[in-house]
Order: structure tokens, then C-alpha cells, then sequence
């Protein structure tokens, strides 16, 4: 099976934000590239890697007994920096008005614990077989959580990223 696909690439300008990379697929499958790096499947993928300036890598899955799929890479830190398998942190502004913590990780699955957290910033927490994972929040630009490999049990879909523009009037 293929990885994840990754998140579509937001542009004003000349400014681009790369989106989030696809987490890997079964059996030692890598995270991809992206703005922040997806996080690696069980059994040592590797974590995809991040954008320079805009995000950081996900985290390496493990193996046998605990078979947890690493957390995706956030804008703040890497997948993992929390544990194994949690989303990495996004970073917050004050752009909107009030402080907002955007871009936070996926949660990696887990086989043997509970569900792995999303990083703060809107990263969906991973799913914990039988349950599925959770998506990332709207306007946060936060990654969905991993699940099992299932025909029914899913991961979790990206949340919506935000464009927000300051000037002086």
C-alpha cells in the first residue's frame, strides 16, 4: 500500500506553505516530506522530513511488542519529542486577535495503549485498534491521527488550514 497522500500546498503571492506530509503505510513504510514531516509506520519507517522555516519531522515508528506508528511532525517540534507515537506541538500568534496554537501533528497509532495524542495545535489523536483516529481541527492546519490498517477503521483526514492578513491601516 501506498503512504498517505500529502496535504495540498497554500499560496499567496510568492509566499508558499507546504502542506503536511502523508504518514508511512504498513510494514516499515516512511513518513513523506512535506511542510512538517509525516510520522513513519510500525516496524522502524521513518519519519518523513520537514520543511525548512515552516515545519518539522515526523517521528520513526517501533516494532514488537508495543507496535505504535510514529507522530507526525509538527510546526513547533517533531513527531515523538512528547513519546512515542505523539503529535508534534504547532506554534501559536496572536494574528487573529488572540493567542492560537496552529499546526500541530497527527497522533501515531498505537496496538498496545491507549489512543497517541495530537500535538497542541489541532493534531488529531491517533486511533488505538479497534478505534479510529481522529481528524485534525478546522482552521488549525493540525494533522489527522494514524490508525490500524482496516477496510473500516480509518485515519484521520487533515483539519483546514487558515489565511489570516495583517496591515496597518
Amino acid at each position: 500500500a501506498a503512504a498517505g497522500s500529502n496535504g495540498g500546498d497554500s499560496v499567496f503571492s510568492t509566499i508558499t506553505a507546504v502542506g503536511g506530509g502523508g504518514g508511512g503505510t504498513y510494514n516499515g513504510g516512511a513518513g513523506v516530506l512535506g511542510g512538517s514531516g509525516g510520522g513513519g509506520a510500525i516496524n522502524f519507517g521513518a519519519g518523513g522530513l520537514g520543511t525548512s522555516g515552516q515545519g518539522f519531522a515526523g517521528g520513526t515508528g517501533d516494532s514488537s511488542p508495543n507496535y505504535r506508528s510514529g507522530g507526525g511532525g509538527g510546526a513547533g517540534e517533531a513527531g515523538n519529542t512528547d513519546g512515542l507515537g505523539f503529535g508534534g506541538d504547532g506554534v501559536s500568534n496572536s494574528y487573529s486577535g488572540s493567542a492560537v496554537i496552529y499546526a500541530g501533528g497527527g497522533g501515531g497509532y498505537s496496538e498496545d495503549i491507549g489512543n497517541r495524542p495530537g500535538g497542541d495545535g489541532g493534531g488529531g489523536n491517533g486511533g488505538n485498534y479497534p478505534s479510529a483516529a481522529a481528524n485534525g481541527t478546522v482552521n488549525t492546519g493540525g494533522g489527522g491521527g494514524g490508525a490500524h490498517n482496516s477496510g473500516t477503521i480509518f485515519s484521520g483526514n487533515g483539519g483546514s488550514g487558515i489565511v489570516i492578513i495583517r496591515y496597518l491601516s
